[in-house]
């Protein structure tokens, strides 16, 4: 059995982060996994609260949050703040994650919380802002386990005539295809990833990270073609390991509202907690 309870962690610019922490009965303090979602995600879509709940009762402390730049506060189906969707760059997620790490290691619960046995869970967009923390001081040297789903090797997705007219037009839709939702992305999201360069490529950080790292992505991923996963791969240091799963999607077959478990989403799982459970306990 676990306990599920609500959080806040306020930001050095005055945002809150909102988030669930899930506590094993288990004595403590206690090894701890911070998740986080991907682009138009959020910390109660899908898999993300089975995911948490399975990790609390094989004794881990499970955080998830939702980025600022969801839009999204907990109990909401559809975005509610779209000016903090529009602006939400991929700079703000990595100083989010890092500052909510802080806070995981520190003060957030001292008395559940062992900052020596520290773990990071991403999907998508947020396994390539997981990939990036990780291979950052100070959490190169204090994270003890990483594990990506249908991680991004690069946050740079379009081509140039894309790019060309979202410059022209300042903005450039998204419609999020669960909800119909027509979104808006202001130009200063692309000027973030053109300005810090580098620094913000997933595939670079996978050689400068220390945690072992547990790569994992469907082969029939619709979103990001397993060729990324491979390519993460190939670049990172040991120790990693790349699980690619047979019929596996962008979600492992997950929907929201979630359905249950698919047979490719149980082989995730089971390979994440054992990852975690051999790195962090």
């Amino acid at each position: 059995m676990s306990t599920t309870r609500p959080f806040t962690h306020e930001l050095e610019n005055g945002k809150v982060i909102h988030g669930f922490i899930d506590l094993p009965e288990n004595s403590r303090p206690l090894p701890t996994v911070v998740i986080c979602h991907g682009f138009k995600g959020f910390m109660e879509w899908g898999f993300f609260p089975y995911l948490a709940q399975l990790l609390a009762e094989r004794g881990l402390v499970a955080i998830r949050f939702n980025f600022t730049g969801s839009g999204m506060e907990p109990g909401d189906e559809l975005v509610t703040k779209p000016l903090a969707f529009k602006n939400a760059t991929f700079s703000q997620d990595l100083d989010e994650l890092q500052s909510l790490l802080e806070a995981v290691s520190n003060d957030l619960l001292p008395d559940w919380i062992d900052p020596a046995r520290l773990g990071l869970f991403g999907h998508s967009r947020g396994g390539g802002t997981a990939l990036l923390a990780a291979s950052r001081e100070p959490w190169r040297s204090r994270l003890e386990a990483l594990v990506t789903w249908a991680g991004v090797s690069t946050f740079d997705r379009l081509n140039e005539a894309e790019k060309h007219s979202w410059r022209e037009k300042g903005e450039v839709p998204v419609v999020n295809a669960r909800t119909g939702q027509e979104l808006m992305i202001d130009v200063h999201v692309l000027r973030d990833l053109e300005t810090h360069g580098p620094a913000l490529v997933p595939v670079g950080a996978a050689a400068n990270r220390e945690a072992p790292w547990l790569i994992v992505h469907g082969d029939d991923d619709e979103t990001v073609p397993v060729e990324e996963a491979r390519l993460l791969a190939k670049e990172a240091r040991p120790p990693s390991e790349l699980l690619v799963i047979e019929g596996g999607s962008h979600t492992f077959g997950a929907q929201h509202p979630f359905a249950g478990p698919t047979p490719q989403l149980i082989e995730a799982l089971n390979a994440t907690q054992r990852w975690f459970r051999r790195h962090l306990t």
